[in-house]
């Protein structure tokens, strides 16, 4: 079956870049929430043939201070003598995997794209996905790259701080998505963050219902539906806990057409960081 994806790439398609002359990086993204360690055990353990590991927090995510969400942006300098190190310029290929459904692969494909990097794609399915189909894994670590200099350029219309989401409030040319599960949203439980809800206007859009039973992207016209209630000059914004499971549906957006849709990065953990913000509970 033909892949109609423009972001997701089959194992296939990963198969024949590695042996292609363009150059290629792997970029192993696996991480859990509340086990530091957890993903670079995993990496170390088995992972794609010559891939490198970027970890959520220490790699694609900036110190937590009083306001920012848990997950506030990276030192970008310091991103991109890491991508550099890795081999990574503006004319590499880039194949990110998790196996977490793609939510920390999104988050560093969002980074890239954010860097002004065009060739970046995550691996439909996963690193679950890579050895259940009986596809080679490696524990020997990456083998030093050619540093090379990313030379990124900053695409700040992809991104919105708190102040432009207070102010879009009950704007009628914005929508604003909210990312989590359904009972995060609704307010119904909160395990995470400090208060319990969503911001005033937010339409629920679980990021996990971008992928099929199996666990692969649905199709893009499937995607499109998903989305479909959303006109098209109408400004998107998404948000999630702290802007990670955000990125699998700005992911979903782009490939069903709407590559305009900016993150909130901050998202609810910055939000509510800040008590004069008005948070409501139940459905819209």
């Amino acid at each position: 079956m033909v892949n109609q994806h423009r972001f997701i790439v089959s194992r296939e398609q990963v198969m024949e870049k590695l042996g292609g002359e363009e150059p290629v990086v792997l970029a192993d993204c696996r991480f859990q929430l509340g086990q530091q360690k957890c993903g670079q055990e995993a990496y170390a353990a088995g992972h794609l043939p010559g891939a490198v590991y970027f970890d959520l927090e220490e790699d694609l995510s900036g110190p937590v201070g009083e306001h920012g969400g848990r997950h506030p942006m990276p030192d970008l300098g310091v991103l991109l003598l890491k991508l550099g190190e890795r081999g990574i310029d503006r004319n590499t290929a880039v194949i990110a995997y998790d196996d977490q459904g793609g939510a920390m692969a999104a988050r560093f494909w969002w980074l890239l794209r954010f860097l002004g990097h065009e060739k970046v794609y995550l691996l439909d399915g996963g690193y679950r996905g890579w050895v259940q189909a009986g596809l080679p894994v490696s524990s020997e670590p990456a083998a030093p790259a050619e540093p090379k200099v990313f030379g990124g350029r900053v695409q700040n219309q992809m991104l919105v701080v708190m102040e432009d989401v207070r102010e879009r409030l009950d704007r009628p040319g914005t929508v604003l998505i909210d990312s989590r599960e359904p009972r995060r949203y609704r307010g119904e439980e909160e395990a995470i963050d400090k208060k319990a809800g969503h911001i005033p206007g937010a339409r629920n859009r679980f990021w996990k219902d971008n992928l099929g039973a199996d666990g692969r992207w649905l199709p893009p016209e499937e995607l499109k539906t998903r989305f479909g209630d959303i006109a098209p000059d109408q400004e998107i914004i998404v948000y999630c806990g702290s802007g990670v499971t955000a990125c699998p549906n700005l992911l979903a957006l782009a490939e069903a057409g709407r590559t305009d849709a900016r993150l909130y990065l901050g998202s609810w953990s910055d939000w509510i960081s800040y008590p004069e913000n008005p948070v409501t509970t139940g459905e819209e």
